[in-house]
């Protein structure tokens, strides 16, 4: 039984560590793209929605979705998704695509915004590092707690203010 309280913080830990990668990348792929100087006129060729949670505790939470789609310098067709965008861009609408080229072109239609977006990945990162300090605290918890107590399940002096 023990075991999980060990699994599940390090679960935990792991898939904000992912998410602290995904943060860190995409915050590195927007910036090549700002800093590229590269810029293209882009379509928008769709728009859409997603709706999640609503459930019986949880609020209903929409994200907006953009598809684009340029012609890059070298002649390429390319077409991308974007979360995020201003909801007053529709299919058809006309704008500034910010993109690095490379064997996989990278590309944003957000206007440079480095401070904001600067903040925005730090302000993240910073909330799972709290979140992984807590599940490695959580266990180092209970690993000395749960040394404490012994096989008849007394606890022991454990440092704990004399339990």
């Amino acid at each position: 039984m023990d075991v999980f309280f060990y699994v599940i913080p390090c679960l935990i830990m792991a898939v904000a560590l992912f998410m602290a990668y995904r943060v860190v990348y995409r915050s590195l792929q927007m910036r090549s793209a700002w800093n590229s100087g590269l810029t293209a006129q882009g379509r928008c060729l769709r728009a859409y929605t997603t709706v999640s949670g609503g459930g019986r505790d949880t609020a209903v939470s929409t994200t907006l979705h953009h598809v684009y789609e340029f012609t890059a310098r070298d002649g390429r067709l390319v077409r991308f998704e974007e979360e995020g965008g201003p909801g007053t861009t529709v299919e058809g609408d006309l704008v500034t695509v910010y993109y690095a080229e490379g064997a996989r072109v990278v590309a944003t239609a957000h206007a440079p915004g480095r401070a904001r977006q600067a903040a925005g990945a730090l302000g993240m990162l910073v909330f799972l590092g709290v979140v992984v300090v807590f599940c490695f605290g959580f266990m180092v918890t209970y690993s000395d707690f749960s040394s404490g107590v012994n096989e008849t399940g007394i606890v022991e002096e454990t440092g704990f203010g004399g339990f």
